[in-house]
């Protein structure tokens, strides 16, 4: 957490007459959205009035957030939110440790003059004017309600800030299921449902949303799913042409590369997809115990995250790429 010091200089920050900033990283997930909402909605609640600004759009599944419609997309409104950072006078960072992972936003935010703020849950993050970083923690989200309660706010958690935190926390938590999943954690989930979080209505609304498309995609990849490294590595891919003959939407794919791990004895999943208008593969890893997925996506895709969750990518085809994977993790003896 921040110092008392450093809450101090934060609380002098956000008064009503200072333009206040809220980013998140490049393709927004639960958390990103959940805490950069969440926390807009405390801001709020302050008499304090915050933009949120995202790089590029994020799935529908999670646009059901109290104002969440309301967040300028920098990919289709590029002026607009290229002047909300050039004249913030704050600019909280969330969910991210570095600005090479907020798209288009980095080289902005980098010559932009606010006081920058960083809460974030990632390794390794980069300086900041003010940072406060926990790998441990499973969720930026629950990081936002100890930040809330570091400045003595807790009475002005309400349903909004509820719904929205209590969203990120069980996404980026596999729904309670991750290790990283703490009693304190289930302590601040319990006080967002005492503050009108609704657990049934939030997973209906975040998870009970599947698309034709999105079915016919996790036929598709179910039905090919690979085990290699003696079953403890469980692999998964889609081709562009896939996913355009089954109408891929944003967000067709979260949580794929859960499934992988569903497998006895499988310890690595990997998803691999190829992008749908560069020649880039996006790579999702996922993994159980001590199995670092962060290393490795550092180590040879040029990417990274948690310890037993992180994304990379790859230049090479997708079929080289899946080659190089299992030649990677044989050689690693994961």
């Amino acid at each position: 957490m921040f110092t008392p010091a450093e809450i101090l200089e934060i609380k002098s920050l956000l008064i009503p007459q200072n333009k206040i900033v809220i980013i998140t990283h490049y393709n927004p997930d639960g958390d990103a959205i959940g805490s950069s909402l969440g926390l807009k909605h405390y801001l709020q609640a302050k008499g304090i009035h915050a933009e949120v600004v995202v790089p590029n759009d994020f799935p529908k599944f999670l646009k059901w957030m109290p104002d969440a419609k309301k967040s300028i997309i920098a990919e289709y409104k590029r002026k607009v939110a290229f002047d909300i950072l050039n004249e913030a006078d704050v600019i909280f960072c969330l969910d991210f440790n570095s600005p090479s992972r907020i798209g288009i936003l980095g080289d902005w935010l980098v010559k932009s003059k606010a006081k920058k703020i960083l809460i974030d849950h990632h390794q390794q993050p980069e300086q900041f004017d003010f940072v406060y970083s926990d790998t441990i923690i499973p969720a930026t989200c629950q990081m936002i309600y100890h930040f809330i309660e570091a400045m003595n706010g807790e009475d002005l958690v309400n349903k909004d800030i509820a719904e929205c935190l209590y969203t990120g926390i069980m996404t980026d938590t596999g729904g309670f299921r991750f290790r990283s999943t703490s009693a304190t954690t289930h302590r601040i989930v319990a006080n967002l449902i005492e503050k009108g979080a609704d657990p049934s209505v939030i997973t209906s609304n975040t998870w009970d949303t599947n698309t034709v498309s999105r079915l016919h995609l996790l036929a598709l990849i179910l039905g090919r799913i690979e085990v290699v490294n003696d079953g403890k590595v469980a692999v998964l891919y889609l081709t562009r042409k896939e996913l355009q003959e089954y109408g891929f939407q944003k967000g067709d794919t979260e949580g794929f590369v859960n499934y992988g791990l569903s497998i006895v004895g499988v310890k690595m999943s990997a998803f691999f997809m190829e992008d749908l208008y560069d020649d880039f593969i996006k790579i999702s890893f996922r993994s159980k115990d001590d199995v670092d997925v962060n290393q490795f996506s550092r180590k040879y895709f040029s990417g990274g995250g948690h310890i037993n969750a992180a994304g990379g990518k790859s230049l090479e085809s997708l079929m080289d790429t899946l080659e190089t994977f299992k030649n990677r993790v044989a050689e690693e003896q994961l």
